[in-house]
C-alpha cells in the first residue's frame, strides 16, 4: 500500500534547496537587469545583458577572473565546472570584448584570462550592480532578517567571514 504522506507534496515546493534556487535566480536576474541599464557599461555588454544573452554561467568569469588573470583550469575549479565548459564561456566572452587570452609570465605553456578595459567597466557594474540588488534585499525583507540570512548561508556555504560587517 502506498504511503499517504507521499500525497501531500507541498514540501516539494517550499524545501529549502528549492527556495534557495529561486532566491538565486531572482538576484541573479535583477544584477543583470541592473547592468543591462548601468551607463559605464559598454553599450553592446549592455545590449547583450538586456536580451537574456548574458546567462549565470557569464558570471562565472566575472566573479573569478582575477585582476591580474587566471588561468583556465583555475576559473573552471573555481567555478565549479569543466575545463571545457569553461573554455567556452572564455571563448564567448573573448568574443564580446570582456576577457583575453594573454601569455602567462610564470609559465611559457600557460595561458592566463584577463579582463580587456570593457570587462573591467563590466566588473565594475557588475560591483555596482550587486551593491544595489543586496541593498533592495535588504530594504525587502528588513535589516535584520537580511544580516541574519547572510551569516546563515556563510556558515552552510563554509565561507565564514568573507563579508564586511
Amino acid at each position: 500500500m502506498a504511503n499517504p504522506e507521499i500525497h501531500d507534496d507541498a514540501w516539494r515546493l517550499t524545501h529549502l534547496g528549492r527556495l534557495l534556487g529561486h532566491a538565486a535566480r531572482r538576484f541573479d536576474a535583477r544584477v543583470l537587469e541592473l547592468m543591462a541599464h548601468d551607463i559605464d557599461v559598454p553599450l553592446a555588454l549592455a545590449n547583450l545583458a538586456a536580451r537574456a544573452q548574458v546567462s549565470a554561467a557569464h558570471i562565472h568569469i566575472t566573479r573569478h577572473v582575477a585582476i591580474e588573470g587566471t588561468r583556465l583550469t583555475d576559473l573552471a575549479q573555481r567555478a565549479g565546472m569543466t575545463k571545457q565548459a569553461m573554455g567556452d564561456l572564455v571563448d564567448q566572452c573573448e568574443a564580446w570584448g570582456l576577457v583575453v587570452r594573454e601569455a602567462d609570465p610564470h609559465d611559457s605553456r600557460a595561458r592566463l584570462v584577463k579582463f580587456t578595459a570593457a570587462g573591467l567597466a563590466w566588473l565594475q557594474a557588475f560591483k555596482s550592480a550587486i551593491k544595489q540588488a543586496e541593498d533592495e534585499f535588504r530594504s525587502e525583507v528588513g535589516k535584520d532578517v537580511a544580516t541574519v540570512v547572510a551569516i546563515g548561508l556563510e556558515a552552510y556555504a563554509g565561507v565564514e567571514g568573507v563579508r564586511d560587517a
